[in-house]
């Protein structure tokens, strides 16, 4: 599929969106686990998040930026931490702060989606065990029913867990450094369940407690390409990764997928490095905008009837003319995707604002650039041309 790009390309009230971290913008997140390590002299952190991009002051441009740009939906993230910095303390002012936003959302014409961890955790919890606590998924629906005022406020949509297959992968991350050259780890077993049952129990809860919304969750689901004679050792590869993730969803009101990149397996069920020859981002991987394609086309096939929103998708890159080459052959693939039978129901660019990547400031994802001193926004000529693509409403 290489005609142009239009608002016609896809149907009709399709989801198109612009994605946020929570702690990646706002900054001065103070309770958290993150911020934490972030500020212990011996932290393995690179760079520090600090004042972010000052989005917990300045949502209301950013806002206007998604708005304005054409853009008919908005996934941001609400910090636990925030919510309830104390065991069992739960902050008015924060729940007010984030029913502004969505307010705000509402009030521009935006869908709000909101994703409930992107993460971070709060101290206290990370301090006895976090998710391995014998209390974890009690603890988190203490916090899911806090939401209610904002979740009330105009929500429309609610991601429980963003990408709950790297943070089963974050233990061994941290150990190495986040060195992802011999591929993604394999998430750890008693992780992926646990974030399993908790995401289960979310979803139970939020639709007997505000039936109005769609829940589903985000997952990392690269485009997995098996070289010649890899196809079960790529399934295998593919299977605790993100599959198992993926199958967990059935019966939701939508997963995510989050894609950025392929990967190649051999036939020992090794992922291959990327090819020195090839072009490659920021972050050192493949630019290889057709992955999105390849990565729904996967998905669509182990949730079955569940349909899909990609909630994430874009590219770190410092030349905007490359970030507009690589999202035009993304939608390509997924328009075609499409046509071939794969149920999605919307598009989340990440990232609206270039921002804080998890240690690092280098990479630039964003359709806005944020001047770090004086948290100034200029708008990348990617940003009106994404936002003028957006489907008519239905």
């Amino acid at each position: 599929m290489n005609q142009p790009l239009s608002p016609s390309t896809f149907p009709p009230g399709f989801l198109w969106g612009t994605a946020i971290g929570s702690h990646q913008s706002e900054g001065n997140n103070h309770a958290s686990d993150w911020w934490y390590r972030e500020t212990q002299p011996d932290s393995r952190i690179a760079e520090r998040c600090g004042d972010a991009i000052d989005s917990y002051h300045r949502w209301p441009e950013d806002l206007d930026l998604a708005a304005g740009a054409g853009f008919t939906d908005y996934r941001f993230g609400i910090e636990w931490s925030r919510i309830e910095p104390a065991d069992g303390q739960v902050s008015r002012a924060a729940l007010a702060h984030y029913r502004r936003i969505v307010e705000g959302a509402v009030a521009r014409g935006l869908r709000p989606m909101v994703t409930l961890h992107h993460f971070t955790l709060p101290l206290w919890f990370a301090a006895e065990g976090g998710w391995q606590r014998a209390d974890a998924e009690e603890r988190f629906l203490r916090y899911v029913d806090a939401l209610a005022p904002v979740l009330e406020a105009g929500v429309n949509r609610v991601e429980t867990i963003n990408e709950p297959n790297i943070v089963a992968c974050l233990p061994q991350l941290e150990q190495n450094g986040g060195d992802l050259s011999a591929g993604l780890p394999v998430p750890d077993e008693k992780l992926t369940q646990i974030m399993i049952a908790v995401h289960r129990a979310t979803v139970e809860r939020l639709r007997a407690r505000h039936p109005h919304l769609e829940v589903g969750w985000g997952v990392s689901v690269q485009d997995y390409q098996a070289e010649p004679g890899a196809e079960a050792a790529t399934d295998a590869y593919a299977e605790p990764r993100d599959q198992v993730f993926l199958r967990a969803a059935k019966g939701d009101d939508f997963v995510g997928v989050q894609t950025y990149t392929r990967g190649r397996i051999d036939p020992a069920g090794r992922a291959v490095a990327p090819d020195p020859a090839a072009q490659h981002t920021m972050t050192g991987w493949e630019f290889y905008p057709h992955a999105l394609g390849g990565a729904v086309r996967r998905a669509a096939r182990v949730v079955g009837d569940t349909p899909l929103i990609v909630t994430e998708n874009g590219v770190a890159t410092a030349d905007d003319a490359d970030r507009v080459r690589y999202t035009t052959g993304a939608l390509r693939s997924l328009r075609a995707a499409m046509d071939d039978g794969a149920d999605v129901r919307g598009y989340f660019h990440w990232s609206l604002l270039d921002n804080w990547e998890w240690g690092q400031w280098g990479p630039t994802f964003g359709l806005v650039a944020v001047d770090r001193t004086t948290f100034a926004r200029t708008p990348k000529p990617s940003l009106s041309w994404l936002g003028a693509l957006a489907p008519a409403k239905s």
